[in-house]
C-alpha cells in the first residue's frame, strides 16, 4: 500500500470515528443541554448550571466581556495583563496561596484573556466544588493588583512578546493579523503590543478590571456533580451583592477593506512558513456552517486537501493547516504551510492553487461527507470534560448566543451541500493577504 493511500486509509478511519463520536457523544451532550439550567441573578449576572452526576470532577469558567474585542492599539494586551494578575493574589491570599488551595481540592485555577472573552477557569473533584467556587470567588472579587506583582507581570509579558517575533510562525502569523485588521481590536494576539503593555500600571488595569468587572458583563458556568439549586444559592450569596451595572461596548472600529497584498519576513529559523488569510463570517453568519466545511476540506486533518496532495503526495509541506476560530464578529480565515526554504516558491504556488480549486470546482459527495464527520466528531470529542463544558457554556453565553447556539450549528453543519461549499470559498477566499517568513540567506 502507497504511503497516500495509507494516509487516506488512516483519514477515512479517523474521520467515521469522528462520525461515531458525533453520534454517541453528541446524544450525551444534548441530554445534558437539557439539563443545563440558566439563572438570571438580580443584578443582571448570569449563572449556568450542568449537572453531571457521572463523573467525581467539577468544571467552572467564570466569563467576562472583556479581551482584544473591548482594547484599543492604546491599550492592546490589557485584558490579558489583567487576568494573569487576578490569579497571583488577592486581598485575602497570595499567589502561592491560591495554587496550593486549588492543590489541596485536587484541581486548579487559572485566568487569560482571548479576542472576545476574558476567562477564570477551574477544576476540582466535585466533594470541593463550594470551596473552589468561593476560590473563584475571592480571584474574581478581591484582586490585589499589587505593584511588585504588575512589574513581575509586566517584565513575563514583555519576553514573551519579544520571543513571538523571533519565532517564523508566530511573526508572520501577527503580521498577517495586523494587515487584515487594521486598527480593528483583532489585529493583535492577546498578549498584546510591545508598546501598550510597557504603558501599563495598576491605574490602568484598577480602571479596567472596574469597567469590566461588573455582573452585567459576566457568566459563570460549573458543570459537575453538583446540584443545580445548591450552585445558584451560593453564586448568589457570592456574587449577588454586586451592584448591577451593563456591559461595555466593544470597540467597533472596522477592519481595512481586503486586498491580495504580499509581504515577506526575514526571521532566523529552519523552515519558511507560508500564511494566506482574510476576513471569515461572524459566529451569527449565515455562511459560517458553509465555511467551516471549506476550512475543513482544506485543512482538517488527515484526509484534507493540504495533508494529502501538499505533504503527502507532492512533498512540499512538513506541516500544513486551515484554521477559522470562532468569532463574535467577523473573524479571519487562515492557510498555512511551513515548507524548505528551497521549496518556498513552488510550495507558495500549490498552496495558492488549492484555494483557488475549491471555489472552481465542487467538492465530492465524499470530502464533503468526510469534512462534516470530522468537523462534528471534534466538536463532540472536544466536549468530553466537564471543564470544557463549563468552557462551551460560558463561551457562547459571554458570546450572547447561549449554549443552545450547538444544537442550531450542528444542524446547520449537516445541512451544507456542495454548492455551499462553493459559493463560500468564492466568497470568503477570492481575495487573501499572504505574508511568508522565510530565513536570512546563507
Amino acid at each position: 500500500m502507497s504511503r497516500r493511500s495509507l494516509a487516506a486509509t488512516l483519514a477515512a478511519g479517523f474521520a467515521a470515528l469522528g462520525l461515531l463520536a458525533a453520534a454517541s457523544l453528541a446524544g450525551a451532550a444534548d441530554g445534558a443541554t437539557g439539563a443545563v439550567a440558566r439563572t438570571r441573578l438580580a443584578n443582571g449576572m448570569t449563572v449556568l448550571v450542568r449537572e453531571n452526576p457521572t463523573a467525581p470532577v467539577v468544571g467552572m469558567s467564570l466569563m467576562v466581556r472583556m479581551g482584544t474585542r473591548y482594547e484599543t492599539r492604546q491599550t492592546a494586551g490589557l485584558s490579558n495583563f489583567l487576568q494573569l494578575i487576578v490569579v497571583r493574589g488577592t486581598t485575602t491570599r497570595d499567589g502561592t496561596e491560591i495554587v496550593n488551595a486549588a492543590d489541596r481540592m485536587g484541581g486548579s485555577i487559572d485566568a487569560y484573556a482571548d479576542a472576545d472573552y476574558a476567562e477564570i477557569t477551574a477544576t476540582a473533584l466535585s466533594r470541593f466544588w463550594s470551596d473552589m467556587l468561593d476560590l473563584v470567588a475571592d480571584v474574581t472579587l478581591r484582586p490585589a493588583l499589587s505593584d511588585g506583582t504588575i512589574q513581575a507581570v509586566r517584565d513575563f509579558l514583555g519576553r514573551q512578546i519579544r520571543n513571538r517575533a523571533d519565532k517564523p510562525y508566530d511573526a508572520a502569523f501577527d503580521a498577517l493579523l495586523a494587515r487584515t485588521f487594521g486598527d480593528n481590536p483583532y489585529g493583535w494576539d492577546a498578549l498584546g503590543l510591545k508598546e501598550s503593555v510597557e504603558r501599563m500600571d495598576r491605574a490602568a488595569l484598577l480602571a479596567h478590571y472596574r469597567r469590566h468587572y461588573v455582573p452585567g458583563a459576566m457568566v459563570l458556568a460549573v458543570s459537575g456533580k453538583v446540584k443545580r439549586q445548591d450552585v445558584i444559592a451560593r453564586a448568589e450569596r457570592l456574587f449577588g451583592p454586586l451592584p448591577a451595572a451593563p456591559a461595555p461596548a466593544p470597540n467597533t472600529t472596522p477592519p481595512p477593506a481586503p486586498a491580495a497584498a504580499r509581504a515577506v519576513l526575514t526571521v532566523p529559523g529552519a523552515q519558511s512558513q507560508i500564511l494566506m488569510g482574510g476576513p471569515a463570517p461572524s459566529l451569527t453568519d449565515p455562511d459560517l456552517a458553509a465555511m467551516k466545511v471549506v476550512t475543513t476540506v482544506l485543512g482538517g486533518g488527515l484526509a484534507s486537501r493540504f495533508f494529502s496532495e501538499l505533504r503527502d503526495k507532492q512533498g512540499l509541506a512538513y506541516t500544513t493547516a486551515a484554521r477559522e476560530p470562532l468569532r463574535v464578529s467577523p473573524g479571519y480565515f487562515l492557510a498555512l504551510l511551513g515548507t524548505a526554504p528551497a521549496n518556498q516558491e513552488k510550495a507558495e504556488a500549490a498552496l495558492r492553487e488549492q484555494l483557488e480549486r475549491i471555489q472552481k470546482q465542487a467538492v465530492s459527495d465524499e470530502e464533503l461527507r468526510v469534512a462534516k464527520a470530522y468537523l462534528l466528531g471534534t466538536l463532540a470529542m472536544d466536549r468530553r470534560t466537564n471543564a470544557r463544558q463549563a468552557w462551551y457554556l460560558a463561551s457562547l453565553e459571554t458570546a450572547g448566543v447561549g449554549y443552545e447556539f450547538l444544537d442550531r450549528y450542528q444542524a446547520q453543519v449537516r445541512a451544507v451541500t456542495a454548492a455551499d461549499v462553493q459559493r463560500a470559498a468564492q466568497k470568503y477566499l477570492a481575495t487573501l493577504r499572504t505574508v511568508v517568513a522565510e530565513p536570512p540567506p546563507k
